[in-house]
């Protein structure tokens, strides 16, 4: 039973955030009209609507750009039309057809709800606060930290003795007091980092090629500069920029996370509790599954 439950919430939680979405959605003039056609139009309630299918962080950024918009409503309006023309054919009384709308209608509806289970189900600050603290506290070896370097690095991408060649004089460039970033921005072949001046964040052992990795735990201090390192990729020259030690995270750098933990486990567990009430007033008829189930095998 707590299965079934699962498998349902489980695609419904990202639908709840856009039934969310919906009842936050801007209040510009929603049944503003975009595009009128003979009998149909589009508003922009119906294109913000739409819209909840673009990632959030992007979503203000597309509807704020009118030719886009446009299409939007450009193709909502001819899907409309042929919705219409579908349901003037009697295509909406197929009982496939019908069965369909009834699970979109059931989908949109349900996660308008979810979204309010969540509304109301959702802690006080205060009491988020103190739970992340608490699940900090109880198991800190969920937050260790291994050994990690920050470098910046220029490669050299040729593999033979010239490319060689370009890295020791990069490097007699660097030992004189070329400024390390400027030099990798011009002359680094690593298309990620050298827009960066070369600067390939922190990271642990296991992810570079492991003469990189070697080479770049072994530097000391701040500002060393490793000698030429060939891999299979070329020739580098790593300069290090930060070394951390292995530790535990403060709670500071992992409350942002601890919060949401806090108040994602506290919504589930009330769409949890819903949803087992709800299914338990109901019995699956295992007799006509299995009769289903078998009248499926080996069709197309």
């Amino acid at each position: 039973m707590n299965k079934l439950i699962n498998r349902i919430l489980a695609p419904l939680a990202g639908y709840a955030a856009v039934a969310a979405a919906v009842f936050c959605a801007p209040s510009f003039a929603a049944e503003s009209v975009l595009l009128q056609g003979k009998e149909r139009a589009v508003t922009a309630h119906d294109v913000q609507a739409d819209a909840l299918r673009i990632p959030s962080e992007s979503r203000s950024l597309v509807l704020s750009q009118p030719e886009t918009v446009g299409r939007i409503a450009g193709n909502l309006y001819v899907r409309r039309v042929m919705a219409d023309q579908a349901q003037a054919d009697g295509m909406g009384n197929d009982p496939l057809t019908a069965a369909a709308l009834q699970i979109a209608r059931d989908k949109i509806l349900s996660d308008a709800w979810l979204a309010r289970i969540d509304r109301e189900n959702t802690p006080p600050d205060a009491a988020l606060e103190k739970l992340a603290r608490s699940t900090y506290a109880a198991k800190p070896e969920r937050f260790k930290t291994e050994e990690q370097v920050q470098v910046r690095h220029i490669l050299i991408a040729d593999r033979e003795a010239t490319g060689r060649v370009q890295a020791e004089n990069i490097l007699s460039e660097l030992k004189a007091g070329a400024d390390f970033s400027a030099l990798a921005m011009e002359k680094s072949s690593d298309p990620g980092s050298a827009p960066k001046g070369g600067d390939l964040g922190l990271f642990g052992r296991g992810r570079m090629a492991p003469e990189f990795e070697e080479a770049a735990f072994a530097l000391k201090k701040t500002g060393d500069l490793s000698g030429i390192v060939k891999t299979e990729f070329g020739y580098h020259v790593i300069k290090l920029q930060d070394r951390r030690p292995a530790g535990i995270k403060t709670f500071e750098e992992v409350r942002e996370q601890l919060v949401q933990e806090a108040r994602s486990v506290t919504q589930q567990n009330a769409r949890a509790a819903a949803a087992q009430r709800i299914e338990e007033a109901a019995a699956l008829n295992k007799e006509t599954i299995n009769a289903f189930a078998a009248s499926q095998k080996n069709k197309p």
